[in-house]
């Protein structure tokens, strides 16, 4: 485990970091508290944070600090403070720290409370994948992709480029029909996996729908990366009810435009899916229409039963 110890005494500082590293861990010394909030935030394999009550930066303000920076992993904080300093720890708590040890320290107490910062981190790791990944896929579920994807486009509200990726298994009922769930469940993992290599912000919409959201990638780009997806996904071999069997996938693309937003977006590509579906799916289908346009078209081929 990574941890940040922060003390003004480079005596302190010494023996924590030996300490620490005698039990298997590695140790970030720090003298201000400052240089060691930017480690935190820069080093994601920091997992905990050891320290004082600093005057250069308030030991409370750290606290706070590393606590919004937990929001985003877990990181567990241990305040070092004298049995006598009540208030302070008090304080601490309220501030966002997890725990104490009492200084001056033991080595075993100082043990055993990192192996208990390592168990709750476990669990509010595993609880983050919960909130977060798609239980079948491990890919973004829709809740997170949607939070990514309105962090993304208030970005491209600066005028930077973005693109977005419908895309869907065709024929997945069948697929589940002939072949069964637990094999339907592969074609998803399997699909998923391939995304997940080909984009950061991937996610799992719902049943066989994926997304896939590109900062700072043109439309060309997209129909790229769209394009090798779909040829990795055409030759991959699955094993079936009656042997080896092979699916395609269909893609709509959409380009950020002046005014968009995050549904108007996926509503052009989501139209642009549709339209690659009707026309035969296993293809790409780029945007072109206005989002009110494309909302009357797909409105109108759901009505006609176009296929999905």
């Amino acid at each position: 485990m990574h941890v940040v110890v922060v003390d003004p005494s480079r005596t302190v500082r010494l023996l924590l970091t030996q300490l620490l590293e005698a039990g298997g861990h590695v140790g970030h010394p720090f003298a201000d508290a400052r240089d060691a909030l930017a480690c935190v935030k820069g080093n994601p394999n920091i997992a905990a944070v050891i320290t004082s009550m600093l005057p250069s930066m308030a030991g409370l303000e750290l606290c706070w600090e590393t606590r919004l920076v937990a929001a985003l992993r877990p990181i567990y904080i241990i305040v070092m403070a004298a049995a006598s300093e009540r208030h302070m720890r008090i304080e601490a708590l309220d501030s966002g720290a997890d725990d104490f040890i009492d200084k001056p320290f033991a080595a075993e107490e100082l043990n055993a409370r990192l192996r208990a910062a390592e168990r709750v981190g476990k669990l509010q790791r595993e609880l983050m994948d919960l909130a977060t990944n798609d239980s079948l896929t491990g890919v973004l579920n829709r809740r997170a992709f949607f939070a990514r994807a309105a962090e993304a486009c208030a970005v491209a509200l600066t005028g930077t480029a973005l693109s977005a990726i419908m895309l869907d298994v065709d024929h997945f009922k069948q697929v589940n029909d002939r072949h069964g769930h637990d094999v339907g469940d592969a074609v998803l993992r399997a699909v998923a996996q391939r995304g997940a290599e080909e984009a950061e912000i991937f996610g799992r919409l719902g049943g066989e729908e994926f997304a896939i959201l590109l900062p700072e990638k043109s439309l060309h780009d997209a129909a790229a990366l769209a394009e090798r997806l779909r040829c990795a996904v055409a030759r991959h071999d699955f094993m079936g009810a009656d042997g080896i069997f092979r699916v395609t996938c269909s893609f709509g693309l959409s380009e950020w435009r002046s005014g968009d937003s995050v549904d108007t977006l996926l509503k052009r590509a989501d139209v642009a899916l549709y339209q690659a579906k009707s026309a035969g799916r296993n293809q790409l289908v780029l945007a072109s229409a206005d989002a009110h346009e494309q909302h009357e078209q797909l409105a109108s081929r759901i009505v006609r039963g176009a296929p999905r």
